[in-house]
C-alpha cells in the first residue's frame, strides 16, 4: 500500500452521481404566483427553470438516488462503503441524520454515517473531511453526498428569493488510491461567522409553556443579496488562487472551474476577476437554479455524462454561502479506465 513521505494515503475519485426531481418549475410558472417575468429573472440570475420536490419526495429520497448513481459509476456495492457523509443544511428531520437514513436505504451496513452543515460550501467542506479520513487510514472508501431541498423553505411570495433555488442531490465516491496517484490536490476552506445573519433560515420553535415565550420566527430563507454578492466576488477568487498555490499550480494550469451555481452574475464576476476563459467554466444553473450543496456534484456529473471534461483535467470546485463559508478544492479528474480500483 503506497503512502507519501508523511505516511498519508493518496485519494482517488472513483465515482460521481446526481439526481434531480422530475417536477420542473419555469420562470413563467413563478410569474403566476409572484410579480415577475422570465426576462426579469434571467437578466438578474441566469436561471430559466428549476427542479422541485413534489408529494412525499424528500432530501433522503434524492440523496439515495444520487448515491446509487455514484456507486454504479464507481462499480462498487454499498457494502464496500466504510463512511457516509452527507452535506446538507435542509434535512428532512433534525435527527436522525440524513446519512443514517441513506445508510439503511442503500444497505451500507458496514458504514459509519454522519452529516455536516456548511450550506452551499458543504460539498467542498465534506470533500476535505472525507479526504482526511482516507489520508490518515481511518477509512478506505467514503460516500459523500450533497443534498438540499430549498423549495420547502422559501417564501413563494418573495420574488428576491423564490426565483433562485432548486432541489437536488449529488454524490461522489472517494477511495484510498491503489496506484499512488492523488486526485485531490489541495483544499482551501474559510468561515466568517460575523456575517451569519446575511443569509439564514431560522428554526421555528416554541419554549416550554411554563416560561416566557420565544420570539416568533418564520422558517424561510432570509438573504441580503447585495452583501452575498460582494462577499462572493471578493473572497472566492482569492480562495481559488490559494488552493492552486497549495497544489503548486497557477491559474494557467486550470482546465475547468466548477463554481457553486448561485447566480450567473456572481459566476461571471468571479470568472472576470480570475481572467478565466469562459469556456473553462462549467455552468448549468439555467436549468436547475441554486441547488445549494448539491450544485457542484450535479454540474460535474452532467458535464462528465456529456463528455465535456477531458481525461487528466485539473479542476477547481468552489463553494460559498451561508455561515458565511467558502472554500475551494483542486482535483484531478482521471477517466475511469485510467484508475486502478482497489480489490475490496
Amino acid at each position: 500500500m503506497m503512502t507519501d513521505n508523511k505516511g498519508l494515503f493518496p485519494v482517488s475519485i472513483l465515482g460521481i452521481g446526481s439526481y434531480l426531481p422530475e417536477t420542473i418549475i419555469t420562470n413563467e410558472d413563478i410569474s403566476k404566483i409572484v410579480e415577475t417575468s422570465d426576462e426579469w429573472i434571467v437578466s438578474r440570475t441566469g436561471i430559466k427553470e428549476r427542479r422541485v420536490v413534489s408529494g412525499d419526495e424528500s432530501s433522503v429520497s434524492l440523496a439515495v438516488k444520487a448515491a446509487k448513481d455514484a456507486l454504479d459509476y464507481a462499480g462498487i456495492s454499498s457494502a464496500d462503503i466504510d463512511l457516509i457523509i452527507t452535506a446538507t443544511s435542509l434535512p428532512d428531520s433534525l435527527y436522525p441524520s440524513t446519512s443514517c437514513e441513506v445508510q439503511q436505504a442503500i444497505g451500507a451496513k458496514n458504514a459509519v454515517a454522519f452529516d455536516i452543515v456548511a450550506a452551499c460550501s458543504g460539498f467542498v467542506y465534506g470533500l476535505n473531511v472525507a479526504r482526511n479520513f482516507i489520508m490518515t487510514g481511518t477509512y478506505k472508501t467514503v460516500l459523500l453526498i450533497g443534498v438540499d431541498v430549498h423549495s420547502r423553505f422559501v417564501d413563494w411570495t418573495d420574488r428576491s428569493t423564490c426565483i433562485l433555488f432548486g432541489d437536488g442531490a449529488g454524490a461522489i465516491v472517494l477511495q484510498r488510491s491503489e496506484d499512488g496517484v492523488d486526485d485531490i490536490l489541495a483544499v482551501d476552506l474559510h468561515s466568517d461567522g460575523s456575517k451569519a445573519n446575511e443569509l439564514k433560515i431560522p428554526i421555528k420553535t416554541k419554549n416550554c409553556p411554563l416560561v416566557e415565550p420565544i420570539s416568533e420566527k418564520e422558517q424561510i430563507v432570509f438573504m441580503n443579496g447585495k452583501e452575498i454578492y460582494k462577499f462572493a466576488v471578493s473572497k472566492v477568487p482569492d480562495s481559488i488562487l490559494q488552493a492552486l498555490k497549495l497544489a503548486d499550480l497557477t491559474i494557467d494550469d486550470l482546465d475547468y472551474f466548477i463554481p457553486h451555481q448561485a447566480n450567473i452574475r456572481i459566476v461571471s464576476a468571479i470568472t472576470d476577476r480570475l481572467k478565466l476563459d469562459p469556456s473553462k467554466v462549467i455552468v448549468n444553473l439555467e436549468k436547475y437554479g441554486n441547488t445549494s450543496t448539491a450544485s457542484i456534484p450535479v454540474a460535474l456529473t452532467e458535464a462528465l455524462k456529456e463528455n465535456r471534461i477531458k481525461d487528466s483535467s485539473i479542476m477547481a470546485m468552489c463553494g460559498f454561502g451561508a455561515g458565511l463559508t467558502w472554500g475551494t478544492a483542486v482535483v484531478r479528474w482521471r477517466a475511469k479506465d485510467k484508475r486502478n480500483k482497489a480489490n475490496i
